[in-house]
Order: C-alpha cells, then structure tokens, then sequence
C-alpha cells in the first residue's frame, strides 16, 4: 500500500492557485484510474483505488498547507506505513511551467507545505515535483504562487495531469526515471 499525498489549501478560493496543483494531481489520478468516492478521513479526503497492482490511499489534506505534515502523519500511523510508501505530489518554483521530476529527499525550498510533513515525519519522503516557475523577482512569488494559472495555460495544466494520471502505474512500480521519461514525452505530442 502506497500514500499518495497531494498538497494543496481546501476550498473554491484556492482550487485553480498554482500551490494547489497536488490536489489537482489527485483528483486526475483518481478519475483516471476510477478511485473510490471521496471520503472525510485524518484531516483530510481520501479516495481509495489500485493502480497496476498496487493499493493507492489519495490523500488531500484539509489542514491548509501549512499544516500538511498533521494529516499525512495521521494516515501513515493508521496504515503503519514506513516513509517509503509516502508520495507527495507538489508545486516547484525551481522549475520550469508543467515539468515534472521526481527525488527522493532533499531540501524544502521555502515550501510550507513539505516543511510541515518533514516536521512530522523526517525528510526520506518521495517528492514529485511540478514546476510552475519562478516570477522573476521574490517580491512577486506569493502573489504568483498564490495566483490562479492564467488562461493561456489551461491548455497545457490539462495535458501535464492527464499525462501524470496516464503514466501513475510507473510512479505506483517505483519506476521515477520512466514516470518522468513519459509524461515529458506526452507533452512534446
């Protein structure tokens, strides 16, 4: 069993915000692959399914960002689940628009969100992280992180998480570098 965790602030305010878009990861994953219906569990909503053959738990924390880590440490408790089936799915301004790369560990890169799950479980967790770019100057970084993706870029948020719930049965295998290989191929299509 895996724990996929997708960051994110809950309500209508924030869904189409850049920081949101692990909820938006989520929610493609699940009705791609016909997860479970969504129920209110550790803090947050969970969406059962299998992908391959591997049991998945969606985790959407409704704690607000900043406290992610209290949701997610709930659910891996539950499930007694070690760091390494934990998956967080969340925004990167050190990449570029609708990359995607995974790691295993590494820093937090001013990320509230990660800062909070590290807090409560340690920093081994897998990161899949989705660029949405740097403004240009940190005096405009809340507001774009903040910011909802523009109009211009709907075209290619749909394509980047249908090809993310597409190639989740690489990410399921723990196969990161074919995850990556695939969805960047889907989106030179």
């Amino acid at each position: 069993m895996q724990i996929w965790t997708g960051l994110g602030n809950p309500g209508p305010t924030y869904a189409m915000h850049r920081h949101n878009i692990g909820f938006m990861v989520c929610d493609a994953i699940a009705e791609i692959h016909g997860f479970g219906p969504v129920q209110k569990k550790f803090s947050g909503w969970v969406q059962e399914g299998r992908i391959g053959g591997e049991k998945i738990i969606l985790l959407k924390p409704a704690t607000f960002m900043n406290k992610s880590g209290q949701a997610v440490g709930e659910a891996m408790r539950f499930y007694k689940l070690d760091i390494e089936a934990l998956t967080v799915f969340h925004d990167e301004l050190d990449l570029a628009p609708f990359k995607v790369k995974v790691r295993r560990g590494g820093g937090l890169a001013g990320h509230n969100g990660l800062r909070s799950i590290n807090q409560h479980l340690g920093p081994d967790f897998r990161r899949v992280r989705i660029g949405i770019g740097h403004p240009g100057h940190k005096d405009r970084v809340t507001g774009h992180v903040l910011g909802n993706y523009a109009k211009s870029e709907m075209d290619d948020l749909a394509n980047m998480l249908g090809a993310m719930g597409a190639e989740a049965e690489w990410l399921a295998k723990n196969d990161d570098v074919r995850f990556m290989n695939d969805i960047a191929l889907r989106m030179q299509e």
